[in-house]
């Protein structure tokens, strides 16, 4: 029976580092609480069925696809740097900055005489992302030495003859006045899971589900809830300013010349709303922040 019960239990890993602190945070708008004791690597979940475990994003699809853990959060780059034979659940578009991609560039000095990845030829290139550079170089007939960086890329920009870095915003690159001659790949971060995991009912079940709540949970992020009494005269025109792929809910109140309205709408079309719906005759308008929204 205890094997049996350990056995259903669905084991997840959860990426250590940059991301550590938005995926805690992510989790528990999806309503599940994750604590994290002092040094450990085996995060508390409160929930039964689920027990956690911590790795760096970059070995994370390694783990997954040995079935090490059932289920992992990593970014697309590091599935393909292993070559990691996994099953992709959800795309999940989240960071530490933005949720822009990631991109992985090929980048040098800004005073250098190199300008197109030809002009590489018998140098030496910097990075994390060592197999994924290599194949970029040998697909192009490019003779280069790929050399694997313990971090801080950007300060051997100047060291040897380029660097393949990852960046989001590109501000790093900027403050070492690095220029971009080409983009190796684009990322995102990724729900996966092991071919096994998916494949048994009960796990997938529970897989399937917590996935809807982490999409749920990453669509609301942006979102906001607004609450509002418009007088009935008024209600044509001020639904008419509502964001058209919205519907909202009208109900009845007791006074009858009066409505109450709910809408979702994005935070940043929000703050510019709000004043116009006041200006238009909307009281009582009240912004509420969203855990989930479910399509």
């Amino acid at each position: 029976m205890n094997q049996q019960s350990s056995e259903s239990i669905l084991k997840i890993g959860l990426p250590k580092g940059s991301l550590q602190d938005s995926t805690v945070n992510l989790f528990a708008r999806a309503g599940y609480h994750i604590r994290i004791p002092s040094r450990s690597y085996f995060p508390e979940i409160d929930e039964s069925s689920m027990s956690c475990v911590m790795f760096r994003a970059q070995e994370m699809s390694r783990y997954v696809e040995d079935g090490v853990v059932d289920l992992g959060i990593t970014g697309h780059d590091w599935v393909i740097e292993n070559g990691s034979d996994v099953h992709e659940v959800i795309e999940m578009l989240y960071s530490r900055a933005t949720t822009r991609p990631a991109r992985w560039v090929l980048a040098v000095p800004a005073e250098s005489e190199i300008h197109k990845p030809e002009d590489l030829e018998g140098g030496i290139i910097s990075t994390e992302l060592v197999k994924t550079t290599q194949r970029y170089f040998s697909e192009r007939n490019i003779d280069v030495k790929v050399e694997f960086s313990w971090g801080a890329t950007e300060v051997k920009a100047r060291l040897v003859s380029g660097i393949v870095d990852v960046t989001e915003t590109g501000s790093s690159l900027r403050a070492n006045n690095l220029r971009v001659i080409d983009e190796i790949l684009t990322s995102t971060t990724r729900l996966i899971a092991n071919h096994d995991a998916w494949n048994d009912p009960a796990k997938r079940d529970k897989i399937e589900s917590l996935a809807l709540l982490l999409r749920g949970a990453l669509e609301a992020r942006h979102q906001v809830g607004l609450k509002m009494n418009i007088p009935r005269d008024r209600l044509e025109t001020i639904l008419e300013m509502l964001p058209a792929e919205r519907s909202p809910t009208v109900n009845e109140l007791v006074e009858s010349d009066w409505a109450a309205v709910e809408v979702i709408v994005e935070d940043r079309v929000e703050r510019e709303l709000v004043p116009q719906l006041h200006k238009a005759g909307a009281t009582g308008i009240i912004s509420y922040p969203l855990n989930k929204v479910i399509h």
